[in-house]
């Protein structure tokens, strides 16, 4: 069969939470507004996620997985993910999930117009250290980036797939999809999400790598801006196929 969405999961030490994403993600292609797959994607976990993952999938037809041979962060897992999938839209959501499948809908009916639509989570339900570091990297990010966006940690959004594989994907460009998106000339747009608090597992995110790795990442992202190549063709007289 062939999915219009296939929704990334990256999992690392997830064990505790597996049959939570299973159970949610299977109510939510049942709802979905357009065909869905899953994408699991296991970022070298060193617990029993594994071999969960592996029993899900053999359980769901529309479930599937790759596993990486070490740990590599999400920027590599969602650079798998965009290499992998082949449906038109792309989505990603995290394995903890304090933000719901269901979401999912709300931003699938911009994606006509858009080609990135993120959520925005609305009543946080993290600590106030988490919360007020995540403000903080956002801030800067946004003043490096000026792409809008006031909350680009989001782990719930969906893209039109041939504008995630022209990313070029480097480790903390997860921060930076929209404004990757913008510099090819793609529109992008935020809607208010909910959010959950993390019920099991560990988080996997400190103060150090919520603000002082985006902070490095912003620099970078601004020599890749001045470097980044972008086209459009007006005329060919190519044979209308990839080969």
């Amino acid at each position: 069969m062939k999915y219009k969405l296939t929704i990334i999961v990256p999992v690392f030490n997830e064990e505790d939470n597996l049959k939570r994403v299973e159970t949610e993600l299977s109510k939510y292609l049942e709802i979905a507004i357009v065909s869905t797959s899953v994408l699991f994607i296991n970022d070298g976990s060193s617990d029993n996620s594994l071999a969960l993952i592996k029993a899900i999938c053999q359980r769901n037809e529309a479930f599937a997985f790759i596993s990486f041979k070490e740990n590599k962060g999400l920027s590599t897992v969602l650079k798998a993910g965009f290499d992998y999938v082949d449906s038109e839209l792309v989505g990603y959501i995290d394995s903890d999930l304090q933000t719901t499948p269901e979401d999912f809908n709300l931003l699938l009916e911009h994606t006509g117009f858009y080609e990135l639509v993120t959520g925005v989570r609305i009543n946080r339900k993290d600590t106030f250290v988490k919360k007020i570091s995540s403000k903080i990297a956002n801030s800067i990010r946004r003043a490096f980036t000026h792409d809008g966006m006031d909350d680009t940690g989001c782990p719930l959004k969906v893209m039109k797939t041939d504008y995630a594989k022209r990313i070029p994907m480097f480790r903390g460009l997860h921060r930076f999809l929209p404004a990757m998106i913008i510099l090819q000339n793609g529109k992008v747009k935020q809607i208010p999400v909910q959010h959950f608090p993390r019920v099991a597992g560990n988080a996997k995110y400190g103060l150090r790598n919520r603000l002082i790795g985006p902070l490095i990442d912003c620099f970078a992202y601004l020599w890749m801006k001045k470097k980044y190549i972008n086209y459009g063709i007006r005329n060919t007289n190519l044979p209308n196929n990839k080969s």
